[in-house]
């Protein structure tokens, strides 16, 4: 495990990653991209519990997934089924979490975003707009644009859908889907393809 975890997660996490996983019996599996979510934790029918992570987050957000996963993993054993971000998990993912805030694991630029955050986790870093972005480092993926940095009226696309930016409301943006007109609501650090007119 710990030769395979040293291509995702910085060096000296390893150590205390590999523990939580013998000492709560994690069955961890690495799967490829998914637009939903960076990972995922299921209690199967056979009784056995599973934890996905993607394969293309960075380290820092890597780690940050797979703990959060674990918590779901740990709470899930210590209290069965609870709401699945509610106090337990919280409780749980802060107490796991804690030992990894530090500036051997994440940069010092992270770690004031990574202890905000941690305070009340989200259910989804991505929820977190700042931790989300400086994770990323402040770089959308090639190829494609934060919707914050898309002008006013550009036409983008998400999931094969074609839409029209239009006016940001308190923490997200009205986007109107050109196929059926109706308006959406977009994170601001939702990654899309600008499409040039």
């Amino acid at each position: 495990m710990e030769n395979i975890l040293q291509k995702y997660i910085a060096k000296k996490s390893i150590p205390l990653v590999v523990y939580l996983i013998n000492e709560h019996k994690v069955n961890l599996k690495i799967v490829n991209e998914r637009q939903t979510k960076h990972g995922d934790f299921r209690a199967l029918q056979n009784g056995k519990t599973q934890i996905t992570v993607n394969n293309n987050l960075n380290k820092h957000q890597f780690l940050l997934t797979l703990i959060h996963e674990i918590a779901h993993h740990v709470t899930y054993k210590k209290f069965g089924r609870v709401q699945p971000h509610g106090k337990e998990w919280k409780t749980v993912f802060q107490h796991l979490m804690l030992p990894f805030i530090q500036p051997d694991i994440y940069p010092p630029h992270i770690l004031p975003y990574l202890a905000n955050h941690m305070k009340n986790p989200k259910a989804s870093t991505d929820a977190d707009v700042k931790l989300s972005l400086v994770l990323r480092e402040g770089m959308a993926k090639p190829g494609k644009s934060f919707i914050f940095d898309i002008p006013m009226e550009s036409v983008f696309q998400y999931k094969n859908t074609l839409y029209r930016r239009g006016n940001k409301r308190r923490t997200r943006y009205e986007c109107i889907n050109l196929s059926n007109k109706r308006v959406y609501l977009f994170n601001q650090n939702v990654e899309v393809l600008p499409v040039n007119q």
